[in-house]
């Protein structure tokens, strides 16, 4: 890869920020990258995408990806996603009643990572607290590499005009499904059965260690008090079958780490004032953060403006001031100058605050082609031996090598036992 002066000045100065963190200690227990790609699938025409077709339609992880990144990278750690619609059937709805054959692929990716390769596994329904709970409902078409602000994407703006409320399926997410213990919307799952859902899921998780139960992806524009209810649902649920693993409970305003202690969506209460009732047994729950580095924290720009630092203060502190701990499970940037100089920043920033104890970037993954899960068009995806569109060097490359894996410490990262807060 060609390095302008820039570019070479910018890595430079970030293998030296590098050294010095390794200097000061670094306290990351968790470090790796999403496996996005079981919440694929659903952007078609009307009708289609669910249950969908292992292999065809989604899939979780290609073995070779978390090989090169276990062997050759060695990191600790995978988010791998899937949808709770296609984990419980539509026609049984929300609950401890699973699709068995999609929950079979799922559990194989993720005893791959953690039995086969011995990593850590976050288990990660992607479904903004949200879920269609009816056959009937309307399919509206989406691009996969959506992230958050569907006003940018032109081609499916005239979809997004037929859809008056959130009651449609995961095709349009992150705008789309019933709001999960919503008990002015009829079609809405309960909290009770959110609750049974994760029983169950913990149920069969119980024995594998190396698991990490993420209770559920980026929750926004809900009654903060809703998701606190949800949150503890969930915990109450996976605690009851002796489960003793690591949990992520969200908050709102897409458990953005920035608006952490701000009002979100429509006067919704911040994170702040209801996340801290949060109550384990076990005290072995971390908050899932997410901090993209744009302008808008919404990860669909090229160039990064945001500084982590600086915007996750607010959230540091207030970690500190109720003894809690954080993971930050999406992040990312592209292969511009801005990017290769602000996500090592954040990385370290992650490391030098012991309230931190992991991250995952945004995003590998069995189907992205040369397409950019985040950060603009161009950067590709984080998948080992892909290209991006224009046919060179992708984010594995251009991102990850770059500026990510210079900033691990690998000798902190936990190998073995329990996930868990230290």
């Amino acid at each position: 890869m060609f390095l302008t002066k820039p570019l070479r000045l910018v890595l430079q100065s970030t293998t030296i920020v590098a050294i010095l963190a390794a200097c000061v200690g670094a306290t990351i227990l968790y470090a790796g990258v999403n496996e996005s790609g079981g919440e694929f699938g659903v952007f078609g025409s009307p009708g289609t995408g669910l249950p969908g077709e292992f292999g065809v339609t989604y899939d979780f992880i290609t073995e070779s990806t978390v090989d090169t990144f276990v062997d050759t990278n060695q990191i600790n750690f995978f988010r791998v996603t899937f949808l709770m619609e296609r984990m419980c059937p539509l026609a049984t709805g929300l609950g401890s009643t699973f699709n068995e054959t999609y929950f079979s692929e799922y559990e194989d990716a993720i005893n791959y990572i953690t039995v086969t390769k011995g990593a850590y596994a976050l288990i990660d329904p992607h479904n903004y607290m949200a879920r269609r709970v009816s056959s009937n409902s309307f399919v509206v078409s989406a691009d996969p590499s959506f992230n958050r602000d569907t006003s940018t994407i032109p081609h499916i703006k005239s979809y997004l005009q037929l859809i008056s409320s959130r009651f449609s399926d995961p095709s349009s997410q992150p705008n789309s499904g019933s709001i999960i213990g919503d008990t002015t919307d009829p079609n809405a799952a309960t909290t009770e059965q959110f609750q049974e859902f994760w029983t169950e899921l913990a149920s069969r998780f119980v024995d594998n260690p190396q698991v990490v139960f993420g209770i559920n992806n980026e929750p926004h524009d809900m009654a903060t008090s809703l998701i606190l209810q949800n949150d503890q649902a969930a915990i109450n649920g996976i605690r009851s079958t002796g489960a003793t693993q690591l949990i992520l409970a969200p908050g709102n305003g897409f458990t953005g780490g920035h608006s952490w202690t701000q009002v979100t969506g429509a006067n919704d209460d911040p994170s702040s004032e209801w996340l801290n009732q949060i109550v384990d047994p076990l005290n072995n729950t971390a908050i899932d953060i997410h901090e993209y580095l744009d302008e808008d924290f919404s990860g669909s720009h090229d160039t990064c403006t945001q500084p982590g630092p600086s915007n996750l203060a607010a959230l540091t502190t207030w970690l500190q001031e109720n003894n809690l701990k954080a993971i930050v499970s999406e992040f990312g940037g592209s292969n511009d100058p801005t990017c290769l100089e602000l996500v090592p920043e954040l990385i370290n920033y992650l490391s030098e605050n012991d309230v931190y104890i992991g991250w995952s970037a945004w995003a590998a993954g069995p189907f992205w082609g040369t397409n950019s899960p985040c950060c603009g068009p161009e950067v590709g995806s984080l998948e080992p031996g892909q290209l991006d569109e224009e046919g060179g060097p992708n984010g594995y490359t251009t991102v990850w090598q770059a500026v990510i894996q210079p900033n691990i410490n690998l000798s902190d990262l936990k190998r073995s036992g329990v996930s868990s807060l230290s």
